[in-house]
């Protein structure tokens, strides 16, 4: 890629951060829909998430990890079926563990975003029907009632639930998430107790925790358009975009979260362009997704909801390709600032090389290393890189 050796500067107040979620970097977590459909006799998952980063044991480890970078926020995700391991029995001990971590994350000058949903349904829920069942979104509310008036004075902001239109799709329609199905109406209908379910959350935590900034996170594809394809095209962003986007009516935030684009044709997805590298997890590097996903949330939303980059990263091998992966969204995502769009801030996925859930831990997506044997941490190239991004607040060109 062409560099302009010029620099740019991110807006004043601009925020810097990573992300995990509590199964990908826990481990254990043997209560939750996910454990059981790792372990199951037909199960598409290449292998099960174990001990995963053991962060449940090191998460000071991690804290210091974004300290030492100079990150300003740690995105990460509690557990429900931690917290709350039986129908309305709640783990006292599990809430003062995050509690701690958002204690320990504050005390090292990070910011503690809190998300109270992301993938995993504890067992008793799925028992009950879990998503499918608008019962899921009743004991959803209550879950971050309990949460939010547990960490409502310690956490900094509250992300609702992780992609609901992924764990939808890959869930109901695709069969590669719990609970394996292949039916397009059971995706739709769960798709919308997702979006009852955001905004009885929203509700539940700004009375529980008033003050405390709740929003969505939503993935973005950059869906572009192939001859003949309108109709298709309309249609998809619709089911995996608009119905959530609409959901998110005075929010406090929008969490954008892209990696890529698809080409839509008249059946859909058209395949690869020739020439374009694919990736780990099997989607093309395309960096100027993100700065495109953004321009849509802001205009679909008629630029009613600020928006943050909560997600967006590369799963690689190629740390100089993970470098260069990143530079190019950061350069999209200050184009798409200089239009005036309201861009807050950026995170990147992942902190740690994790459980890329069906995909095992193949695919690496942390700018730090974890070694599956003694769990050691060893930050990789691109992390010094994010950091010295982070401390300037801009990009050299």
């Amino acid at each position: 890629m062409a560099r302009t050796g010029q620099r740019r500067a991110f807006p004043e107040g601009f925020t810097w951060g990573t992300a995990t979620a509590a199964h990908q970097i826990e481990g254990g977590n043997v209560n939750n829909d996910w454990w059981a459909f790792e372990h199951a006799a037909d199960s598409v998952c290449t292998e099960p998430s174990g001990d995963a980063c053991d962060s449940w044991e090191r998460w000071e480890e991690d804290a210091d990890l974004v300290a030492g970078l100079g990150l300003d926020n740690y995105r990460f995700s509690i557990e429900w079926s931690r917290i709350e391991p039986a129908e309305g029995e709640f783990s006292h001990a599990a809430l003062a563990h995050y509690r701690r971590v958002c204690e320990g994350l504050r005390a090292r000058g990070v910011d503690p975003v809190v998300t109270f949903h992301h993938f995993t349904t504890p067992r008793w829920l799925t028992d009950l029907g879990g998503w499918e069942s608008g019962v899921a979104v009743e004991r959803f509310a209550r879950f971050c009632t309990v949460v939010a008036a547990a960490l409502g004075d310690v956490m900094s902001s509250a992300c609702t639930i992780n992609e609901p239109n992924i764990v939808a799709t890959m869930g109901w329609h695709a069969g590669l998430f719990p609970p394996g199905k292949n039916d397009v109406g059971l995706a739709r209908r769960v798709a919308g107790h997702f979006v009852d379910a955001h905004r009885a959350a929203v509700e539940a935590i700004r009375s529980a925790a008033p003050g405390i900034p709740v929003g969505l996170t939503l993935s973005m594809t950059d869906y572009q358009l192939a001859p003949g394809g309108e109709a298709k095209l309309e249609s998809i962003r619709y089911q995996a975009e608009d119905v959530f986007l609409d959901a998110t009516k005075g929010d406090d935030f929008l969490g954008v979260q892209t990696y890529t684009r698809q080409l839509i044709g008249p059946e859909g997805w058209t395949g690869y362009e020739e020439g374009v590298p694919v990736l780990d997890m099997g989607y093309e590097f395309y960096p100027a997704a993100l700065g495109n996903c953004l321009r849509r949330a802001w205009d679909y939303t008629d630029g009613a909801v600020p928006l943050f980059v909560t997600e967006n990263g590369i799963g690689t091998t190629d740390d100089d390709q993970r470098i260069d992966y990143v530079h190019q969204t950061l350069s999209g995502v200050l184009d798409a600032i200089d239009e005036g769009i309201d861009v807050r801030g950026y995170t990147y996925w992942s902190l740690l090389d994790n459980f890329e859930w069906a995909l095992g831990y193949r695919p690496r997506f942390g700018i730090v290393n974890v070694d599956r044997t003694t769990f050691a941490r060893s930050a990789k190239p691109s992390a010094g890189w994010f950091a010295g991004v982070a401390a300037a607040n801009a990009l050299d060109g």
